[in-house]
């Protein structure tokens, strides 16, 4: 039997709806049976909550390094003091750097090899800056500390729709000036090429979103789409990408064009992360394609105005370790397929063939 893929959990804001959705996951027999979880959290904190909510008992196994955990138990390392103050609902700076301690010891592991892939509880961005985080989100802080140099794109995606974003946390105000040539291609690349391994999908189709209203109405209600997205578009057909568009936004899932597409790359964060919320509902994730790590997370946020009451859907984090499984499993079958290409080979049916190596060029060669 082969060695289950080992998952890591961090577990987010510990005064939001993370440790929720990580105790009524993990509650079902069936999560351990399919992967091997280690949370990153507090066991202290773990009960609280279970208690407090009742929610179904959590057996863990206490460990003090990832390279200790048992297949078929749920594992979780106390990364967190004893002495953690916990107050559901209300953001607070000790909470913020339990949430970062967290997340920095299971990269650490992560990049080590302790643990195949990682699953993040929401955090809260405003508390868990500080002079060793100062980034808008786990995105980019991963592309820092595990990129490698690669570049990070969100996906939000489920089963019907995958929505990855040209720019991510920033200010509507900076929007337009980041919408470049040279940003909508990086992001059409990484998409493409995710679609395939992360994904599994042989010749995708990308549907692009305009920046303005209307596509911008042949310049009336701005430039961008002529003057950016187009030639964008066209580079990318020039690479083989398979990308759409300038679509408006709202017409575009109005009439539910994205059906007829693989993925849709949206030009800002709420563009994009609105109507895929509104469609999916509780089964989206978040998913950080090109980076050499499989990075997932619940498509919500840390939900401080019903933390502890007991009304988190999990699904969202369900679906999160689902992902993170499968995509692990489609880069291992995809690399594989690609790591050793047959040569290309000319065969006659029904004569006696001579293999040739059409790779190399001898036009003295004949069949």
């Amino acid at each position: 039997m082969s060695k289950k893929i080992k998952v890591g959990i961090t577990h987010g804001d510990p005064n939001g709806i993370g440790y929720e959705v990580i105790l009524k996951t993990l509650s079902d027999p069936r999560i351990p049976e399919l992967c091997t979880p280690v949370v990153y959290g507090s066991a202290k904190i773990a009960s609280y909550y279970r208690k407090g909510m009742e929610l179904p008992q959590v057996q863990f196994n206490t460990i003090q390094t990832a390279q200790q955990a048992k297949d078929g138990d749920v594992n979780i390392i106390n990364v967190v003091g004893e002495d953690f103050k916990i107050e559901p609902g209300i953001p607070s700076k000790s909470a913020g750097e339990a949430a970062f301690i967290a997340l920095e010891r299971a990269v650490t592991d992560l990049r080590a090899g302790d643990i195949d892939v990682l699953v993040t509880a929401p955090i809260s961005k405003e508390t868990i800056q500080s002079d060793t985080f100062t980034f808008p989100g786990h995105t980019e802080y991963l592309e820092s500390s595990i990129g490698d140099g690669d570049k990070a794109l969100m996906i939000l995606a489920n089963d019907r729709l995958r929505i990855a974003l040209v720019t991510t946390h920033l200010p509507i105000a900076k929007v337009a000036q980041a919408i470049t040539i040279e940003s909508v291609l990086d992001k059409l690349r990484i998409f493409n090429s995710s679609l395939k391994r992360d994904f599994n999908i042989v010749a995708p189709r990308i549907a692009v979103l305009s920046l303005n209203p209307h596509a911008g109405d042949h310049g009336l209600l701005g430039s961008e789409e002529a003057d950016v997205i187009a030639p964008a578009l066209e580079q990318a057909a020039n690479e083989k990408i398979l990308a759409f568009g300038p679509y408006a936004a709202d017409g575009f899932f109005g009439t539910e064009a994205y059906r007829k597409f693989d993925g849709v790359l949206a030009m800002y964060h709420d563009q994009g992360l609105a109507p895929f919320k509104t469609i999916v509902m509780d089964s989206g994730v978040n998913f950080t394609a090109g980076l050499p790590y499989v990075r997932t997370s619940p498509d919500h946020g840390t939900g401080f105005d019903i933390a502890g009451q007991g009304k988190a859907s999990e699904e969202s984090m369900r679906q999160a370790i689902y992902m993170a499984l499968d995509t692990y499993r489609s880069r291992l079958r995809h690399d594989e397929a690609y790591a050793n290409p047959l040569r290309r080979q000319y065969f006659d049916k029904g004569k006696d063939n001579v293999v040739l190596d059409l790779s190399k060029d001898d036009s003295s060669t004949q069949p």
